[in-house]
């Protein structure tokens, strides 16, 4: 969605992007995303290969000398500001876009699956505006990240499964894992 946004704001703004623009992107699936907007092979773009800002930081520091534009939500935490100010890197933070509950999700629409799988506390929060009255019985809760972890406990809720574990990565192996496969 930042990427999207980013890239609309400046065609509405007519900010024309200069072909030098480097991109420094969590993941090799956000570096691909960009193609949409930009010749890939013109551009300069890194990416870390765990989805973590801490994997990206070497790929920053040796441009140290750039000014970095952080795009986010209005749901995120300081964790990318704060390691860029320590390492003194330049940066500047700008919400793109808002992170509002899908009113699609109904109790009946919950009532339907065995497990919930939520990879941001945002989705937690959706299931307790659209289903004030879930009732978690027999349903599984996953989460994906100690905060959406948390999230799920500060709602009453039980947690069965929290990825990244030591069986497991990826919430597909996590998964596979709590299943027995």
């Amino acid at each position: 969605h930042g990427i999207d946004h980013f890239f609309h704001l400046c065609q509405e703004m007519r900010i024309t992007i200069p072909e030098t623009m480097k991109y420094f992107c969590v993941t090799e699936t956000v570096a691909l995303y960009l193609q949409k907007y930009i010749q890939y092979r013109k551009r300069k773009i890194f990416f870390g290969s765990t989805g973590k800002i801490n994997d990206l930081l070497p790929s920053i520091l040796k441009h140290k000398n750039e000014k970095y534009f952080v795009p986010q939500s209005d749901v995120h935490n300081d964790d990318i500001k704060n390691l860029l100010d320590a390492n003194n890197i330049v940066n500047t933070e700008a919400v793109m876009y808002r992170t509002v509950p899908n009113d699609g999700i109904t109790p009946e629409f919950v009532g339907q699956f065995d497990m919930l799988v939520f990879f941001s506390p945002a989705g937690v929060h959706s299931l307790r505006v659209n289903c004030p009255d879930f009732q978690q019985g027999e349903v599984k809760i996953a989460t994906f990240g100690s905060t959406t972890a948390q999230a799920v406990r500060d709602a009453g809720l039980r947690l069965d499964l929290d990825a990244p574990n030591e069986h497991a990565h990826s919430m597909t192996g996590a998964i596979d894992w709590f299943l027995g496969l």
